[in-house]
């Protein structure tokens, strides 16, 4: 039987940021709890659990909320390629210092 993951303090607190920031914009909304995990698909304890940045809840749920409130786009962008500063400075370290063209094989070189 596999272990348990126990997540990093710093997961389960962006968990718990992400589950408040959902709280709270359901709230804005004016949205029941009941409307909102009708609207993913799930179920109210399901919704709670999330509002409180439980790690053990499914990334599929955690979007179907985020969808149901009108701000899936928002997780798209999160690990968007132009916004990744240490993979672009990274690949940037990686860039031959001079470009040359490769010379291409012609009739005299054939032989």
């Amino acid at each position: 039987m596999p272990t348990p993951h126990q997540p990093s303090i710093a997961v389960r607190r962006a968990l718990r940021k992400l589950g408040q920031d959902i709280l709270d914009a359901r709230k804005r909304r004016g949205l029941p709890a009941e409307v909102v995990a009708e609207r993913a698909f799930t179920t109210r304890p399901t919704l709670r659990r999330i509002e409180a940045g439980d790690h053990t809840v499914g990334m599929g749920i955690y979007a179907a909320v985020l969808q149901a409130l009108g701000l899936l786009d928002g997780l798209t962008q999160i690990a968007d390629p132009s916004a990744d500063t240490v993979g672009l400075a990274l690949s940037a370290e990686a860039l031959p210092e001079r470009a040359r063209l490769r010379r291409r094989k012609g009739p005299s070189d054939a032989g």
